[in-house]
């Protein structure tokens, strides 16, 4: 047995052994508690292996779809130095609280929110953290949030695979992810980067979105790949993955975003997400 212990022991050679509670094998429990007046059924994380590739408007727009379908949704706003939940479901006040814990906000259609520019005096003061504060605050928004009954909680993460979202899938019981990414040269790399640290840490992969996939001409209907041809579909079939959906710019989405009311959207573009979420 302490052979075992020095060249690491496999999870199931630790049942039944006397020398379990002090292997140093073991992984180390970063599990975070959920706050007393939270009961949320799953825990949806939406990645991306680099910015700019729309991940908050899938995120919104996952939401979206499963608060149209009756369930009660919020939105975990882990993005915090970029945050942009809020503003688009029209959001400005702040957050409050009590001796149990914070109040999320909840949008026009009743999809709960929490974020950082929810605490800031003002909502574009920059934040200038390093990774563990930023880290930390995560946590709260975990532990310290009253998210009440929920059916979905979708977590917006920061892009790549550092201090955040590791805090995420290590603190919190994430039972998947969605990867987001776009029709570029890139995206077999970026999309295996999010897929390697989800495998890492044991979580799910539900599957892969592409945003900015085409756009449509409003005269003739031609769609136009502006960001080049699309490689998701392979990509996709490498890993084992299902498409989720593949978004073009369409001009109704972003100024759903730019006038705030992002909660009267219905994303068709991600329809058959519905059933693998």
């Amino acid at each position: 047995m302490e052979e075992q212990q020095k060249s690491g022991c496999a999870p199931s050679d630790c049942a039944g052994c006397a020398h379990a509670d002090s292997c140093s094998s073991k992984p180390e429990d970063f599990s975070e508690p959920a706050n007393a007046f939270s009961h949320i059924d799953k825990v949806i994380a939406v990645v991306s292996g680099k910015g700019g590739v729309g991940k908050s408007m899938v995120t919104a727009s996952l939401a979206r779809m499963m608060r149209t379908q009756g369930y009660n949704v919020g939105i975990l706003d882990a993005d915090i130095t970029g945050p942009s939940i809020p503003k688009m479901y029209g959001i400005h006040e702040a957050a409050k609280g009590s001796s149990e814990g914070i109040f999320p906000c909840e949008a026009a259609d009743g999809t709960k929110i929490m974020s950082v520019n929810l605490l800031l005096e003002h909502e574009d003061d920059p934040v200038i953290w390093r990774g563990p504060v930023i880290a930390g605050v995560v946590k709260q928004f975990w532990s310290d949030v009253m998210w009440g009954e929920l059916d979905y909680l979708f977590v917006d993460m920061p892009p790549g695979t550092g201090d955040v979202p590791l805090t995420v899938f290590q603190s919190m019981p994430v039972d998947g992810v969605v990867i987001v990414t776009s029709p570029q040269d890139l995206v077999r790399m970026i999309v295996r980067k999010a897929y390697n640290m989800a495998q890492a840490m044991n979580i799910p992969v539900i599957g892969v979105v592409e945003n900015y996939s085409y756009l449509k001409c409003p005269d003739c209907g031609k769609e136009i790949a502006v960001f080049g041809k699309s490689r998701i579909d392979a990509i996709a079939e490498e890993l084992g993955l299902p498409v989720l959906g593949k978004m073009p710019i369409d001009a109704e989405l972003a100024e759903a975003v730019e006038s705030e009311r992002f909660y009267e959207i219905d994303n068709q573009y991600l329809e058959s997400a519905v059933n693998k979420l």
